[in-house]
């Protein structure tokens, strides 16, 4: 049997990065990017998508374009769903569902002509950070929430070369190092 290249496999699978699964990860790859951890390579079903030092991270994405032949643009909502996350370093299961990471970072790719999306290019993506205390507190048992609902929160809205900085920031207030402020001023008054 012939060994089969893993460029032509991935790029026979993954090639479309609109469609919802890649274009997770992507978005994953993009955080993670920004942290300068991409080094580390990805773990499947973890507890966190991501982890810099002791912080937890989780990414979910959303766009308005799709891969399919759309009517009109997707209504944008994300998945907060608690869960009972596998701790890989640990190999255990966490015994009751929750969020466990520290901060989440919602990405929205904005392109509204799918002839002009270019998923690669993070000018294209928004990214909304909100320590996960935040979304205990407000939803706490909510499974998805749109994005209307979400700038309600008050998330630290920002471009690619300030994820870094709003993670680490959405951390502290999460750990109660930064104090009891709402979200968004928190991670904007610095």
């Amino acid at each position: 049997m012939s060994y089969l290249d893993k460029q032509e496999f991935l790029a026979w699978a993954y090639d479309d990065l609109l469609t919802n699964t890649t274009r997770g990860v992507l978005a994953e790859y993009i955080v993670a990017k920004a942290l300068g951890i991409c080094d580390t390579k990805r773990v499947e079903w973890d507890k966190y998508d991501l982890v810099i030092g002791d912080i937890g991270v989780e990414v979910k994405s959303a766009a308005y374009v799709q891969t399919w032949k759309q009517t009109r643009l997707s209504e944008i909502a994300f998945n907060i769903r608690p869960a009972k996350g596998w701790d890989a370093r640990a190999n255990t299961f966490v015994a009751s569902a929750e969020r466990s990471a520290d901060v989440y970072v919602f990405c929205l790719l904005t392109g509204t002509d799918r002839e002009h999306v270019r998923p690669l290019d993070v000018a294209q993506w928004r990214f909304y950070v909100l320590p996960t205390s935040v979304l205990n507190r407000n939803v706490t048992e909510q499974k998805t929430i749109r994005l209307g609902r979400l700038k309600a929160l008050r998330p630290h809205e920002c471009a690619y070369e300030e994820l870094k900085a709003s993670i680490h920031q959405a951390a502290a207030v999460n750990r109660g190092k930064i104090g009891n402020a709402a979200a968004g001023d928190a991670l904007t008054d610095t």
